[in-house]
């Protein structure tokens, strides 16, 4: 279940559902007793930081940048847009600052949260990245200038957007925007049912000093007056 009415409140779960038994990524679960009178379980979380869902920081591209726990809250929540590109962007090109001016045309602020998508959807870090079935839309330096100089706090993808698509674009797209305190969100799930291309939208990672990104549990909140 991703969608969840509460009152005139409408809930999106954008997260992706890990599973230690089919995740490429690092995911392992121990569970024991403690061993008391009463069963006491607890469970050894074995974790990769970028597993499904999650939110990168700073300190994912410098060693003198903030890691998660030295960011703000209100790094992690606030107002969000969906830039849902479909097929106006050609299959495995570059999104331009172009592109974006016509997608986010009297919607965007500063301080906004930008999540990005387009009709050529494949799941990320799979063996299926950078082969010919891949044509999903690309970022780099252009794109990266574009988001800096409209001051939005965080860029999200969805899986018509690559993020990994070579290294001419994966470090200076990281770089400038990381450099601003600017967060990532990567494997958004669940785009296609929202209703509103604008909305509330919370992304919290645990505050763990030294962390340099952190799964998540996204969500976006349709219905928000002040948020629409």
């Amino acid at each position: 279940m991703s969608v969840y009415q509460m009152n005139n409140l409408r809930i999106v779960d954008l997260t992706k559902t890990l599973d230690p038994a089919t995740e490429t990524r690092r995911c392992g679960l121990t569970r024991f007793n403690t061993g008391g009178p009463i069963p006491d379980y607890h469970t050894i979380m074995d974790l990769t930081s970028h597993l499904g869902t999650h939110c990168e920081c700073p300190y994912h591209h410098d060693d003198n940048w903030p890691s998660v726990a030295d960011l703000p809250l209100t790094t992690f929540l606030g107002r969000a847009i969906y830039v849902d590109f479909k097929d106006t962007v050609a299959p495995r090109t570059h999104i331009t600052a172009g592109d974006l001016d016509r997608a986010t045309a009297g919607k965007l602020r500063e301080g906004d949260i930008v999540i990005i998508d387009s009709a050529y959807k494949l799941p990320p870090f799979t063996s299926m990245t950078n082969t010919a079935e891949d044509k999903r839309l690309l970022v780099g330096e252009e794109s990266a200038l574009w988001f800096r100089d409209h001051k939005v706090k965080c860029v999200g993808f969805g899986d018509g957007v690559s993020i990994e698509s070579s290294n001419e674009d994966v470090k200076p797209f990281h770089d400038i925007l990381m450099a601003e305190n600017i967060v990532f969100l990567e494997v958004l799930k669940n785009l296609e049912e929202l209703k509103s291309h604008v909305f509330f939208m919370s992304y919290s990672p645990l505050p763990i000093k030294g962390l340099d990104s952190c799964p998540i549990r996204a969500y976006a909140i349709e219905g928000l007056a002040e948020f629409s």
